[in-house]
């Protein structure tokens, strides 16, 4: 991090200046984020920018010449470093967007990726009356769901409370809060004695040992209890696959993200289970992201 102190001063020296222009801002964030590393520098720069003069992105574009108050300028600074330092932009903005709906999202839970509205294409599909989401995180697949499928009942769980606040928030938000349940515990144990039409689940999927390989915006931010799984990246699949038909109707389905090359294996795990109609979905990019199966 010795360069980010550097870059730090620098851009320190530069904006308690008067007269910086919105071009001027987002050129100089840009450059110092593509120095720190970050995949995509100017876009990230608009949306900080963006966001603390709360204008949308075209405002920035339209008037690129607008003078910036210099009171907002020590907010601007402390948002590019948090950047610079690989926080995750959501984690500064303090919100993401997933299927078309704005959630809150904090370090609490893993920020929603476009590859998870795979899951939620899946579910509305089978326009189930009850659905449970497993692991929910910050609501945002139990909440889309509920969002466009106005008779729908959903329970979702998660073994952290303060993800369960997140979520309960975001529920709140979107006007679903009354066809929800959020329940603490670990997977399918707050669920005893129920049955749903689909049970949906983006569970921890990446082996301990790959940790290094991922981003820094992703291993030293999010909360690893949601991503890491120890050494057998299938080990939450495996307990789905075998456990899931417990809570299911007869004729359910259960559905569950996977990750790069995991959904062969996936499929053969519903499969010897007792699984029909085992299918593998691809995301947007080709990638097997879903694997669903109908039990009996």
């Amino acid at each position: 991090m010795g360069n980010f102190g550097q870059c730090s001063t620098k851009f320190g020296q530069t904006i308690m200046s008067t007269g910086i222009s919105i071009d001027h801002l987002i050129a100089q964030g840009a450059q110092l984020l593509q120095q720190a590393g970050v995949d995509t520098p100017r876009l990230d720069a608009e949306l900080l920018l963006a966001d603390l003069l709360g204008v949308g992105r075209a405002y920035l574009y339209a008037h690129p010449e607008e003078e910036v108050d210099a009171s907002i300028l020590q907010e601007w600074q402390k948002r590019l470093e948090r950047r610079m330092r690989r926080e995750p932009l959501a984690y500064i903005l303090g919100k993401a967007e997933f299927y078309g709906l704005e959630f809150t999202v904090t370090p609490d839970v893993l920020v929603p990726r476009s590859e998870t509205e795979v899951l939620v294409e899946a579910v509305l599909a089978r326009q189930p009356a009850t659905v449970a989401d497993i692991g929910t995180g910050s609501g945002c697949i139990a909440i889309a769901v509920a969002a466009n499928l106005p008779q729908v009942q959903v329970w979702a769980t998660d073994i952290s409370e303060a993800a369960l606040r997140v979520a309960r928030e975001n529920a709140e938000r979107h006007g679903v809060a009354n066809r929800i349940r959020f329940l603490q515990g670990d997977l399918l144990q707050p669920l005893a004695g129920l049955r749903f039409g689909v049970i949906a689940s983006n569970p921890p999927y990446v082996a301990e040992s790959e940790r290094l390989s991922l981003q820094p915006e992703v291993r030293e931010w999010e909360p690893p209890h949601a991503l890491f799984t120890g050494e057998d990246p299938l080990q939450f699949h495996r307990h789905l696959a075998a456990e899931a038909h417990f809570h299911l109707h007869e004729g359910g389905w259960l559905m569950m993200e996977v990750g790069l090359g995991q959904a062969e294996a996936v499929a053969t795990l519903l499969e010897e289970a007792g699984y029909r109609q085992v299918r593998i979905l691809n995301d947007l990019t080709g990638i097997g992201r879903v694997v669903e199966g109908r039990y009996r």
